[in-house]
């Protein structure tokens, strides 16, 4: 495996907490520390190859957009610069330069918060059914990629490992979290997005949708997990944009387009990826950062 693919992390000095599809998690007395990897997981099945660098991307990205958004709600981000870890973490420091965070121990609101500016995805295959998005009903006659007027909230349930969110209604969302903590997150996501979709467009990306997570820390719903990244989002190149088709993306689904393009049934196990099919992912990755922040790894 190359140098620049980490797939599995083993520190055995830090306490394991839980693991993800894509990041691990370690327990550090009053913090988390959220080391992401470089798997790569499309329509809820993690691919047995890694992908190079695209870990540290998503850590960048989210560091990157945590610190701009930091006006509009707190978040969990404590550090990323691996030289304010506790000293417990040093002798990992190579390996958890640029792919991790220190953050705050927070508890997990347990819905996906998805804002839509445009449609596509699963909401495109919702509207072409019914005309409709999570029970929003929407006007007739959009076509596919087409802009909304009007960001929207579409909740969905937050699913276990292997197992499909499932896209729920408003009323169902404030079932699972109640009313106050859903007015809270559905206007902060909404706002989130509203200011990094103006950002970003600045930047040649048009971000179509994304997802984010909240969680209570001393009381207060703060932003955690990861923030607009190409894992979390679908990013679109602005200079490419034509309603009415399918985009190209700076995000996984090129890879899921490969996967559609052989066949692959969803489920488990995994087929073997080609070599291009990995270098071009990465580099669809390395270029949303490189866009979006600047930086070049």
């Amino acid at each position: 495996m190359p140098s620049n693919v980490i797939t599995r992390t083993n520190f055995e000095n830090l306490k394991p907490y839980k693991q993800g599809k894509v990041r691990e998690i370690y327990e550090l007395d009053d913090h988390y520390l959220i080391v992401t990897t470089d798997r790569l997981s499309a329509f809820d099945v993690v691919m047995n190859e890694g992908i190079p660098d695209k870990g540290k991307v998503l850590n960048l990205i989210s560091c990157f957009w945590f610190e701009m958004t930091k006006d509009i709600i707190q978040n969990h981000l404590v550090t990323g610069d691996v030289n304010e870890y506790p000293e417990i973490c040093k002798p990992y420091a190579e390996d958890l330069m640029n792919r991790s965070m220190l953050v705050k121990k927070a508890e997990l609101i347990p819905i996906e918060c998805i804002v839509r500016g445009y449609i596509t995805g699963s909401g495109w295959n919702d509207y072409k059914k019914n005309g409709s998005i999570c029970g929003i009903k929407l006007p007739e006659g959009l076509v596919e990629s087409q802009k909304f007027e009007e960001p929207i909230f579409t909740p969905s349930t937050k699913a276990d490992i292997g197992v499909h969110d499932e896209n729920i209604s408003e009323a169902e969302a404030i079932n699972i979290i109640g009313k106050d903590a859903f007015e809270k997150v559905k206007s902060t996501a909404i706002s989130i997005y509203k200011d990094a979709s103006e950002y970003a467009l600045t930047k040649g990306i048009i971000i179509a949708d994304t997802k984010m997570e909240f969680g209570y820390f001393d009381g207060e719903i703060i932003l955690i997990d990861e923030l607009l990244t190409p894992d979390s989002s679908r990013f679109w190149p602005l200079d490419e944009y034509e309603k009415g088709k399918g985009q190209n993306s700076f995000d996984k689904q090129y890879l899921r387009d490969y996967l559609l393009s052989i066949n692959f049934n969803k489920r488990p196990p995994a087929p073997t990826l080609p070599e291009d099919v990995i270098l071009n992912t990465s580099n669809r990755y390395k270029e949303a950062l490189l866009k979006l922040t600047g930086v070049s790894l």
